[in-house]
């Protein structure tokens, strides 16, 4: 298939830049494939469309304000980096703009002074840095970190201080408990603590860990999609978790993923096996058309970036021209798009 194939225009207007006011006042998108119907519905809506007591997979990575500015050395020019994994102690892979122009050994200061780094050399397309020191690093970006928005978000420095606070808490789920994650499992960010306690009447909760990196939005720049190559992500599996979707599938339950990481897990394992103790492993699994879904019955997930990995997992899923239908009328009825936007459910 053609990269071209996944590309559709968005009106700029429709990328939200801010979350709902609320937590879980998003609209919903309702595809049903059974009968190619599509239903406009609110999110508070969703338990309504849980008649089958679904099995519901969350994804519980927690984001990590990773986002560091600071100064390069004695020179004063602004330099900014997003830590991406920790290779060793206080060694880190890092994502940085004009990775080229970097020399190792080049000092990088961040948070006034308080932490101190220095280039060691260039990876591809991530740079690797050490820190002066092996501080207490997720203190440190608790205190001066900023959380590491999508590009098509933009906050300018006259409205960071007021937007950082509302960003710390709203692109981070309420159930975030594993730190690691550079961007949010966006599905997620709709669900306040008062809907996971509706859905214990109509489905069952559990939840992975899969820590969301590079590999989630790092772009396609093949024209045949076959030969794109993501980078591999670190997931976690409880083994209660485990057990909970091997019972699902001998018992031909439906399983609800929601989102799009923890389809990518799904479909990494096969739940038919026992476990005794937690899974762990990697993950570079990319989802295209033609492929099928073992472990995935219903999805739910936001809109998503034309050309991107995330929308050809949906296309996989729903179908091509059913999703791009559905799209075209989610535009045309003015659904807000991305990580801060709206939600779909398709069963």
């Amino acid at each position: 298939m053609k990269l071209s194939d996944f590309d559709f225009h968005l009106p700029s207007e429709l990328i939200a830049q801010t979350p709902s006011p609320q937590r879980g006042e998003s609209r919903l998108l309702v595809l049903d494939r059974s009968s190619q119907t599509i239903e406009h519905a609110s999110f508070s809506a969703l338990p309504h469309y849980l008649t089958d007591n679904p099995v519901m997979v969350f994804n519980d990575t927690r984001v990590l304000p990773a986002k560091l500015e600071g100064t390069l050395g004695n020179q004063g020019k602004a330099v900014e980096i997003l830590l991406v994994k920790e290779e060793l102690p206080g060694t880190w892979q890092v994502l940085m703009k004009d990775l080229k122009k970097y020399k190792a050994g080049q000092k990088m200061v961040f948070g006034g002074g308080t932490l101190e780094a220095e280039f060691v050399e260039r990876q591809n397309d991530l740079g690797l840095i050490r820190f002066s020191s092996n501080p207490d690093l997720e203190h440190q970006l608790e205190t001066f970190g900023k959380m590491p928005l999508p590009h098509y978000i933009h906050r300018s420095p006259d409205d960071g201080a007021d937007m950082d606070p509302l960003d710390r808490e709203r692109y981070q789920t309420v159930f975030a408990k594993q730190p690691g994650a550079i961007a949010a499992p966006t599905a997620g960010l709709h669900f306040t603590n008062a809907m996971l306690g509706q859905l214990s009447e109509c489905a069952e909760v559990v939840y992975l860990t899969l820590h969301v990196g590079p590999g989630t939005f790092q772009p396609v720049r093949v024209e045949q999609i076959q030969r794109h190559h993501m980078k591999a992500e670190f997931y976690h599996i409880p083994a209660d978790t485990w057990n909970t979707l091997r019972q699902a599938k001998n018992h031909e339950r439906n399983i609800m993923a929601v989102g799009t990481t923890v389809t990518r897990v799904l479909e990494s394992e096969d739940f038919r096996r026992e476990e005794d103790s937690d899974v762990s492993g990697w993950t570079d699994r990319f989802i295209y058309p033609g492929q099928t879904f073992r472990h995935t019955d219903h999805l739910l997930t936001n809109f998503h970036l034309p050309k991107s990995t995330l929308y050809m997992l949906a296309c996989a899923f729903a179908g091509p021209s059913y999703l791009k239908q559905a799209y075209e009328e989610a535009i045309q009825a003015r659904y807000r798009f991305f990580s801060y936007g709206d939600a779909m459910l398709i069963l």
